[in-house]
């Protein structure tokens, strides 16, 4: 099973981003999702994929939403509902806390979204939504203690500074060790690279996760070799990220070295997905053995 950490459908261009072309929508999303993509020889598909809002369409701007408070998030949140809904066999909800709409709603609405439409994460995007998360505690814990209490994952955004640079995260996540934090991205986006510090965190931390998206492969190679198997997730960040590519960037491993590191398939398909079933409840499923075997899945829908 192959399981996309991090995309993004919108029916709105990204104000952050401002993507070119038209609205990149959960139809184009499944659309590049079945690909199919070769992975070792096999011709494969991502099956499920965490879905959330664009970031830069949560940002709480005048002008940008017409609505405040709870309305604000309903809004901000309406489109990735729609999807999971429309495709539920293929989308996965991840619910976006944005505190500057009012830390009592983001916590009302999180849960919500969670009961009610069975959401299985929560995203922080503390660059987008410009707060420090080692001082904003009092706007973290109250969604943190929600989050434990629910079950689900948090996954933070990580890569950028001023206010996403990885350690920031650090306090909040030791005083939560009950919830499996994913650092997104890897440490690494437009603002930088700071990829040693989630393989460090996750290395030191049982709570801690690394996706896999925007890494650099010589790092992932690297950190592979030393991060329990269950640490590394299969990510694209798409858009803007292609999925293809970053599976390829996994499947580097089984490669010799040095660009690769002689990982067995079974291990990788860990990495590729059945690491995050388990993290949600979810029954892995074992790699296709052959070619022909791995048709015959591409033929089945998705469950």
């Amino acid at each position: 099973m192959i399981i996309d950490t991090s995309c993004y459908p919108t029916n709105l261009v990204d104000i952050a981003w401002r993507h070119d072309g038209e609205p990149f929508t959960g139809e184009r999303l499944i659309q590049m999702m079945d690909g199919p993509y070769t992975v070792c020889g096999k011709p494969r598909r991502i099956d499920k994929a965490f879905i959330q809002p664009p970031q830069g369409n949560t940002i709480y701007t005048d002008g940008v939403h017409e609505k405040a408070g709870v309305a604000g998030i309903r809004e901000y949140m309406a489109y990735t509902v729609e999807m999971v809904q429309k495709y539920p066999n293929r989308f996965l909800g991840c619910f976006v806390y944005n505190p500057r709409y009012g830390v009592a709603n983001g916590v009302a609405e999180l849960e919500r979204h969670v009961r009610e439409y069975g959401f299985k994460m929560v995203q922080f995007q503390a660059n987008m939504h410009a707060y420090r998360p080692d001082r904003a505690k009092d706007w973290l814990r109250p969604a943190m203690q929600k989050c434990a209490e629910l079950g689900v994952l948090v996954k933070l955004h990580t890569g950028d500074g001023p206010y996403s640079i990885p350690t920031e995260w650090a306090p909040i996540i030791q005083e939560f060790p009950n919830i499996n934090f994913i650092m997104a991205h890897f440490g690494v986006q437009t603002g930088g690279v700071y990829c040693f510090e989630p393989f460090q965190m996750a290395m030191d931390l049982p709570n801690v996760y690394c996706e896999s998206a925007w890494c650099l492969q010589s790092r992932i190679v690297e950190f592979a070799k030393d991060l329990p198997v269950s640490k590394i997730l299969y990510g694209s960040d798409t858009p803007p990220n292609e999925p293809g590519m970053w599976l390829r960037l996994l499947e580097v491993l089984t490669h010799e070295p040095p660009q690769g590191m002689n990982l067995d398939e079974d291990t990788l398909e860990e990495y590729l997905g059945n690491n995050l079933a388990r993290m949600i409840g979810l029954t892995p499923s074992p790699r296709p053995q052959s070619i022909e075997e791995a048709r015959a899945m591409l033929a089945r829908p998705v469950v």
